[in-house]
């Protein structure tokens, strides 16, 4: 079944930032610009920052699979999905080649996602087990989905430049996100990006960690408190080898839980 990005996906919205002309005073007063979820996907959608990613995501999104010839891959960078009002924020790595990069939403059209929404659905944080498409319907309730890279990278290894010119985009939906409560990475690399993401909002007195399946550590700050837990990624590989199973999945979202309700 070939699926087409949603017609208002692809569309660039201009905004300018406008001030107070106070110019008979001999100045220009500027206003704060206000971050809007709009204006934040736009410019995650827009991004050609990373001259490496943008040709390996249009190279993927032309090339195609064979199983999924028929589709039209999104082949742009992705925004977060979930529930904007979320407590529990996950993070991930980046958009899978043929999962995200070709549907357009995180986690969706491969075996992570798979796994990942089975999971979300067992923990009553989603509507659905199956991910498939960005019409299929998958609605998440009290989680938000992101990622510390918005693109495929080749070989799924990022560059640390490329994680830090993208990191912006994390910390943009943060601070549209106060409400969190707790924060999940699903992996080695999305652990070190949340932690670089807490101590960049505040939370700068923080012990050195080490980064293990199940990890849990609380942070306070005048902001308020955060916590963060820490989970294997739920890739094909982790999965099929058994390092990561359904019930250690199921316990660190029971631990999730437990949390948000703290």
């Amino acid at each position: 079944m070939a699926r087409k990005p949603p017609a208002d996906k692809g569309k660039l919205s201009v905004r300018s930032c406008a001030g107070s002309d106070d110019s008979r005073r001999g100045r220009v007063v500027l206003s704060k610009p206000v971050d809007t979820w709009e204006a934040l996907t736009d410019d995650v959608i827009a991004c050609r920052a990373c001259p490496r990613l943008v040709a390996w995501r249009e190279q993927v999104a032309r090339e195609k699979r064979r199983a999924y010839r028929d589709w039209d891959y999104w082949g742009r960078p992705v925004p977060g999905f979930g529930d904007r009002a979320a407590r529990l924020l996950i993070v991930g790595l980046a958009p899978g080649a043929h999962g995200s990069n070709r549907t357009g939403r995180m986690f969706t059209g491969d075996s992570s996602g798979d796994t990942l929404y089975t999971a979300l659905y067992r923990a009553g944080f989603a509507n659905q087990p199956a991910a498939q498409h960005c019409d299929d319907g998958l609605r998440l309730t009290d989680v938000f989905i992101t990622a510390i890279a918005r693109c495929v990278p080749p070989g799924n290894r990022p560059t640390a430049e490329e994680i830090a010119t993208c990191r912006r985009f994390l910390t943009r939906e943060w601070m549209l996100m106060p409400q969190v409560h707790v924060v999940l990475a699903l992996g080695q690399m999305a652990f070190d990006g949340c932690l670089r993401l807490l101590r960049d909002v505040g939370y700068r007195d923080m012990p050195r960690l080490r980064f293990s399946h199940g990890f849990h550590e609380s942070f306070s700050s005048p902001a308020g408190s955060r916590h963060l837990i820490a989970s294997y990624h739920p890739s094909r590989q982790n999965t099929q080898t058994g390092r990561l199973t359904p019930a250690m999945l199921d316990d660190v979202f029971s631990l999730a839980r437990t949390l948000i309700a703290d």
